[in-house]
This record gives structure tokens, C-alpha cells and sequence, in this order.
């Protein structure tokens, strides 16, 4: 099997099983107890905490155990809702923002969808222009988790900055894929899934910058200092802080790595696939991210034959896999629903190797040259 849907998930890393057996088992502990077994437990926990702020640049006490991205992403906008501000966010994000913005709009709550160009970046001016000095909460994404644009996050944390805005950023596709650091980006929240690094599913985190400030998500015990009642998920979050810091480690390398690789998958199907083009930009894009339309296809017929080769892909995200109609992302990029409906995405990580994606290619080539000639038909 080659897999080539990293976007969705990825496997677990050794380093990461290894740290979390021991807490399935010996060290099963519950970490409020207060004698030794609970404590060790308590202990892993915070080292896992460190890592992750050690990795973006912040203390520990302002990262919050979650079980992921969604539950997060939805934390922040509940917040801002519930202090009355003013929501911004863009037309392109996860179902994890635009779904509860759906729902907090019916609630009342105020949402200003901010359009993006057809390479997915936000229109800073609209932004600019929608602001509420001092009474505004910005959620955009810090790379689509579809096309793999990257969002010009640094100059929005200017922005946000200059007119008393918080901000938050949904950074489930980039955390661990490229350099993050809260403080040079004026980041008030951001969010992060542990499987999407070679940790644990179920696990996550939210930065927040003031959490003095921020409302409790769950009611019920002191854990997570009072912001998230509940027993700690404690060998998912060991897991993930071992593949915070092994994922941390390699990162530069890592992404020379996975771009080379994506260049040189794209540059091959790009000569030997005729009538197809990028989704997105080239240019400041996720390394392991190439999202194409292909003339003459359908990208959920595309993902049955693939597969059918052992060759793992998607023909958008993963969350929205059940959906009936096409990409919302791709839609916001003015793309026609033909078009949509006729993308794959394909991405990669360090885990891969050219072998792979040469097989990938040939099989693609052949699954394409098939499909159209039955349409010719």
C-alpha cells in the first residue's frame, strides 16, 4: 500500500506508541491522585505540555489539553460569541469553523465570511475593512487543509494587533509541517490535532494566550486548571508530546524533504498527464500538499480506482468525504462545480519515498488515459 492522504491522518510513530504503553498499562495512574502512581502520571503530562509550548514558543500554562482540533476551533469561537464580538473568518475554513459559526449565527451571534482569491489567499483589505477595533475575533486558518495554501498568518496578526483584535488560527494541517511561534505572530489562540503528526487520535491542544480570561469549555473538576473538567486522556497526550519533539527535531530537513518529493510528483504528472493543473498556488503551500484538477475526471472515481491499486489518496478533505456536493473550497476559489468535482489531493510526507510516487504516477497516468477514453466512448 502506498499512502498519499497524509492530510487526513497519519500513522503512529514508534517514538509515540513506545511513550504511551507504558500509561495503558503500569502507569495507569489517574493524575489528580495524589500519591506516587497518579503523580508519575501527572508528571508525563506536564512534560508533554513543555514540549509542545517549548515548540511554539509559549509557556505551558497557556496550552489546554483538548481531544482535537474541532473541540478546540469550537472553544474559541464559543468564546468570542458569548463576549459579543464580532466574528471573522474566511470562506475557504474546515466544518469545524464554519459549522458552529452556522450555528452561533442562529444564536445570534455576528459572522463576517471574508472571501479569499482563486489561490485561496485571504483578501486582506476586506479584512482590514470589516474590523472592529477592539471588539473583533479573527479565525482564519493558517493552511487549507484541501489545496495546502498557506495564509499570510504574520501579516494578520499585524492587523489584528493594530486594531485591539484577537486571533485565532486553526493549525491543524501546519503545526509540526512548519515553523510556528505565537508571540512573532500575535497569535491569541491557536489549535492542533495530535494524529495529524504521528501522534495518537483523540488527543489535542489549544493555545490561548490569556487563559485567565478564557471561559471553561466542560464543567466538573479541576482538571486542566478548571478550563476542561474530565479525566486527562494522559497516554494520548504523552503520545503526542513524544511526536511533537520527535517531529520537531527533523522539521527543516523534513520539509526540504517532502517538498522535493511533492515538486517532483507534480512536475511528472505535469509532463505526463495533459489537461491538468494545480489547485492553489505553487508557491506558499503546505511541502506535502498537491491538490490538481484533471480534465475529464471525477476525483471520487479517481480515489475507488487508485485505490483499487493500492494507492491511498482523497478527492478532498477527509471530514467532508460524506458530502454531496462539491468542494466548498474549490467553489470559494471560483472554480465551477465541474472543476471541483474533477480535483484529487495527494499529500505526502517524509515517510514516503520516490519509489512511491512513481508508482503513484504510472498508476494515475493509467487510471486517467482509462476513464477518458471510456468518456470518448
Amino acid at each position: 500500500m502506498i499512502y498519499l492522504d497524509q492530510a487526513a491522518t497519519t500513522k503512529l510513530s514508534d517514538r509515540a506508541r513506545v511513550a504511551m504503553e507504558p500509561f495503558l498499562r503500569e502507569e495507569y495512574g489517574n493524575p489528580s491522585a495524589v500519591y506516587e502512581l497518579g503523580e508519575k502520571a501527572k508528571e508525563a503530562m506536564e512534560e508533554s505540555r513543555a514540549i509542545i509550548a517549548g515548540a511554539v514558543h509559549c509557556r505551558p500554562d497557556q496550552i489546554i489539553f483538548t481531544s482535537g482540533g474541532t473541540e478546540s476551533d469550537n472553544w474559541v469561537l464559543q468564546n468570542g460569541a458569548e463576549r459579543g464580538k464580532l466574528i471573522l473568518t474566511s470562506t475557504i475554513e474546515h466544518h469545524a469553523i464554519l459549522n458552529p459559526c452556522k450555528q452561533l449565527q442562529s444564536s445570534g451571534a455576528r459572522v463576517c465570511y471574508i472571501p479569499t482569491d482563486r489561490k485561496g489567499r485571504v483578501n486582506l483589505r476586506l479584512l482590514k475593512e470589516n474590523i472592529e477595533p477592539g471588539n473583533t475575533l479573527i479565525s482564519v486558518m493558517f493552511a487549507n487543509n484541501e489545496v495546502g495554501t498557506i495564509e499570510p498568518i504574520e501579516q494578520i496578526g499585524e492587523i489584528a494587533k493594530k486594531n485591539q483584535a484577537e486571533l485565532h488560527t486553526d493549525a491543524v494541517q501546519a503545526f509540526c509541517h512548519v515553523p510556528i511561534d505565537v508571540e512573532k505572530m500575535n497569535l491569541d489562540y491557536f489549535s492542533a490535532s495530535g494524529h495529524k503528526f504521528h501522534g495518537p487520535k483523540g488527543v489535542g491542544f489549544l493555545y490561548v494566550r490569556f487563559p485567565e480570561n478564557f471561559k471553561p469549555m466542560i464543567y466538573g473538576g479541576e482538571q486542566e486548571r478548571g478550563y476542561r473538567a474530565g479525566t486527562e486522556n494522559v497516554a494520548g497526550i504523552v503520545g503526542m508530546g513524544a511526536a511533537v519533539k520527535e517531529q520537531m527535531e527533523t522539521i527543516m530537513e523534513r520539509i526540504r524533504k517532502e517538498q522535493q518529493l511533492r515538486n517532483y510528483l507534480a512536475d511528472r504528472i505535469f509532463r505526463e498527464i495533459p489537461r491538468c493543473r494545480i489547485n492553489g498556488t505553487r508557491e506558499n503551500r503546505l511541502p506535502g500538499n498537491l491538490n490538481l484538477y484533471i480534465e475529464g475526471i471525477e476525483g471520487a472515481a479517481m480515489v475507488v480506482l487508485m485505490g483499487n491499486d493500492g494507492i491511498c489518496i482523497s478527492a478532498g478533505s477527509a471530514c467532508a468525504s460524506g458530502s454531496e456536493g462539491p468542494s466548498h473550497v474549490l467553489k470559494a476559489l471560483g472554480q465551477s462545480d465541474y472543476e471541483a468535482y474533477s480535483a484529487i489531493r495527494l499529500t505526502l510526507d517524509a515517510t514516503n519515498t520516490k519509489e512511491e510516487i512513481d508508482r503513484t504516477v504510472e498508476c494515475l497516468k493509467r487510471n486517467v488515459e482509462r476513464v477518458r477514453k471510456i468518456k470518448e466512448l
